[in-house]
């Protein structure tokens, strides 16, 4: 483990969020989510160092990528168009997919007319041999040109040790009008800030359209729009009525303590398989309290979606 300063301004100062365990794989080890007392970044500290950090990537971790193929599918249409907006030139346009795990979504991108290319540095993903793969850091790839047409990172800058540095990556190898994509979590969100919805210690940086803006700024890019939406990843505000409640009649945010079991978890404790019946027992023991809160979560979605506090993000810049 190794104590950081904050990777956008620098400072020492910060504040703590809160604590929670690995929710996956090692529920007997804790996490402390911090926040920038000048920037506001967000970020995990102390946090795993990165030759401590695979081992939270075990080979299960990307077997979604198989089990839940139509969804991904579905996901990767979607991805595909944020391009849209780039010309195609004579040649094939050239993406880069940074965190391509399998692969897929370059595949993807083939089908529709790409030329494609990858990075991936987990040993644990699926070995890639139909197109041109890095297994290095986004930051050392052998490239030191504005070459790609588009870079893409979905999900990918919340999980690494420096994102300045990918960040300014993404700047030198973008070409001159070219879109550099990305999805991250939302700082702002309560998902994300209250209602423990974040992947520790896989995520070990939180960010807001606030400090996005200053790391493109200071790489050199401009963010042209950003999207608040479910359409490629979702991250619904579970216990959302019983943050209000906590923070507004019982004048306090909610603690780890406070939140009951996912349903995941409630059919992992209880031995339980993913059907019918097994939900409609994990409805019964929960209090009525949590299933109004249930019930109406998709409207409040929607509110956040429109109000633009929507726990998922994707922004969508350029090198001019």
């Amino acid at each position: 483990m190794e104590t950081i300063n904050c990777n956008l301004c620098g400072s020492e100062e910060y504040r703590v969020v809160y604590s929670m365990p690995d929710r996956l794989y090692f529920n007997d080890e804790w996490f402390t989510v911090v926040e920038c007392k000048s920037c506001g970044l967000g970020f995990v500290n102390p946090r795993p160092t990165y030759s401590e950090i695979f081992r939270y990537y075990p080979p299960s971790f990307y077997e979604s990528f198989e089990k839940e193929r139509v969804f991904h599918q579905r996901r990767y249409r979607n991805q595909a168009k944020f391009l849209t907006g780039i010309p195609m030139g004579k040649d094939k346009n050239i993406l880069l997919d940074v965190g391509c795990a399998n692969g897929d979504f370059p595949r993807y991108m083939q089908t529709i007319g790409w030329e494609v290319e990858g990075v991936e540095v987990s040993p644990n993903s699926k070995p890639i041999s139909d197109f041109k793969i890095y297994n290095q850091e986004f930051t050392d790839i052998p490239i030191h040109e504005a070459y790609y047409d588009a870079i893409t990172a979905w999900a990918v800058l919340e999980h690494v040790h420096n994102p300045m540095s990918y960040f300014r990556k993404a700047a030198e190898v973008l070409k001159p009008g070219g879109f550099f994509v990305f999805l991250v979590t939302n700082f702002e969100s309560i998902s994300s800030k209250n209602l423990f919805r974040e992947d520790l210690p896989r995520h070990l940086y939180f960010f807001t359209e606030k400090t996005v803006k200053e790391y493109l700024e200071k790489s050199g890019l401009e963010l042209l729009r950003s999207d608040y939406s479910d359409q490629i990843y979702s991250m619904r505000p579970v216990n959302w009525l019983r943050y209000y409640v906590y923070r507004y009649l019982k004048k306090h945010n909610l603690k780890w303590e406070d939140i009951p079991l996912t349903r995941i978890e409630y059919f992992n404790k209880n031995k339980l398989n993913k059907n019918l019946w097994s939900n409609l027992q994990y409805a019964v023991s929960q209090n009525p309290f949590t299933l109004v809160d249930i019930m109406l979560m998709p409207l409040f979605e929607k509110y956040q979606m429109l109000s633009k506090s929507y726990g998922i993000v994707t922004y969508i810049a350029t090198k001019h």
